[in-house]
C-alpha cells in the first residue's frame, strides 16, 4: 500500500470545501473547489478560479493529489485547473494524476493544462467521460480499493456527477480469533485465503468476524432533478450537492439547470443520506441560515451549509 505524501493535515476521510460560490465569487466565498481525503487518496473536485491558493490555506499540497474530477466545463468549476496543474509540475509530483471530465469538454481541458508557458514535468492522464459507469484506473495512479463511478446529469451543457464506493468487508473479532487459537501471522493468512486449517479444524473468515459495510460519498453539482441525482445519492454516507437557489426561486433554478436547497435536501432525505453538505450558493442570497432552514423542513440528518475552508468528516461506520 502506498503512502500519500504530505497528508498529515487531513483526516483519513474528510471533505475540505475550498470554495462554495456559484457563478460569481463573493467577498466570503471563492469559486468552487472541494478536496476529498479518503484513506490514501485525495480527490480534487471542480477546481474553480483561485483553488491553488485555497489549497494553501487549507494545508493541502499538490503532492497529496491523486485525482482531479471535473463535473463540467463552466469556469466556476474549472478555471483553477490551470494553476493547479502548473503547481503539480512545479512540485514535480511523482504519481500520475488522472483528470476526469465530460469528453465534450476536452478542448477546454487541454487549453487549461497548457494555458501559459511553463516547464512541463507533470504526469497527467486525461480521461474524457462518454457514458455512465465506473471510472477506470490508469497506470501509475495512486489509489485504494474504493471504486469511483460517474453519471450524466441534466445541466445546460454536458455534466457528470461522481460517486465513490468502498467495497464491503469484514471486521475480525479478537475474542473469537483467540477462542479459535488464531494469532499473529495466521490472522493475515485467514484474511487472505478465507479459510485456515488449525489443530481444531478448519476456520472460515465468517466464523471469527462480522460484516463491515463499505462507506460511500457522492458529489453532485450543476443539474436539474434527474434520475442520476437519485442514483448518485442513494444511501451514501456523505453527499455534497449544489443548492444554488432557494425554493422561492425554483423557476430560475429549473431555467438555469440548478437545484434548490429544498430539492437537494428532499433527495437526501428520501435516499437515506447520512450527512448532507449544501454548497454552490448564488450571490443573490446573503443569509446562509435560509438554506439550513429550508433544508430542515425535509431532512433531519447531519447537515452542513458549506463555508470556504470548512471541513466535514465522513460519518462513522454504521
Amino acid at each position: 500500500m502506498f503512502r500519500r505524501p504530505d497528508s498529515h493535515r487531513l483526516a483519513s476521510r474528510e471533505l475540505v470545501t475550498l470554495g462554495t460560490a456559484s457563478q460569481v465569487p463573493t467577498r466570503t466565498r471563492n469559486h468552487n473547489g472541494y478536496a476529498l481525503s479518503w484513506d490514501d487518496e485525495v480527490i480534487l473536485f471542480d477546481p474553480g478560479e483561485g483553488t491553488q491558493r485555497q489549497m494553501l490555506h487549507a494545508g493541502i499540497s499538490a503532492t497529496a493529489l491523486t485525482r482531479i474530477a471535473i463535473t463540467h466545463l463552466h469556469g466556476d468549476h474549472s478555471l483553477g485547473l490551470a494553476g493547479v496543474v502548473q503547481r503539480i509540475s512545479l512540485d514535480a509530483v511523482p504519481q500520475t494524476i488522472p483528470v476526469t471530465f465530460p469528453a465534450s469538454g476536452r478542448r477546454w481541458v487541454e487549453n487549461l493544462c497548457d494555458a501559459t508557458a511553463y516547464y512541463h514535468q507533470e504526469r497527467l492522464a486525461l480521461q474524457g467521460l462518454t457514458r455512465d459507469g465506473e471510472v477506470h484506473r490508469v497506470p501509475g495512479e495512486l489509489h485504494g480499493p474504493a471504486v469511483l463511478s460517474a453519471a450524466r446529469l441534466d445541466h445546460s451543457l454536458e455534466a457528470y456527477g461522481y460517486r465513490l464506493d468502498e467495497p464491503d468487508g469484514r471486521r475480525m473479532d479478537p475474542a473469537r480469533l483467540a477462542a479459535a487459537g488464531i494469532t499473529g501471522p495466521d490472522v493475515g493468512r485467514l484474511v487472505r485465503a478465507g479459510t485456515l486449517d488449525t489443530p481444531h479444524g478448519t476456520v472460515r473468515t465468517e466464523n471469527v468476524s462480522d460484516p463491515r459495510p463499505g462507506q460511500s460519498f457522492a458529489f453532485v453539482m450543476d443539474t436539474r432533478i434527474c434520475d442520476a441525482v437519485w442514483r448518485l445519492a442513494d444511501g451514501v454516507d456523505l453527499l455534497v450537492i449544489e443548492s444554488t437557489y432557494l425554493d422561492r426561486d425554483r423557476n430560475l433554478a429549473h431555467d438555469h439547470g440548478h437545484l434548490t436547497a429544498l430539492e437537494a435536501a428532499t433527495v437526501a432525505g428520501q435516499t437515506g443520506v447520512r450527512s448532507l453538505v449544501l454548497t454552490h450558493f448564488s450571490q443573490r442570497y446573503t443569509d446562509p441560515g435560509e438554506f439550513e432552514r429550508e433544508a430542515r423542513t425535509v431532512f433531519d440528518g447531519e447537515l452542513t451549509v458549506a463555508a470556504d475552508l470548512g471541513r466535514v468528516r465522513v460519518p462513522r461506520r454504521r
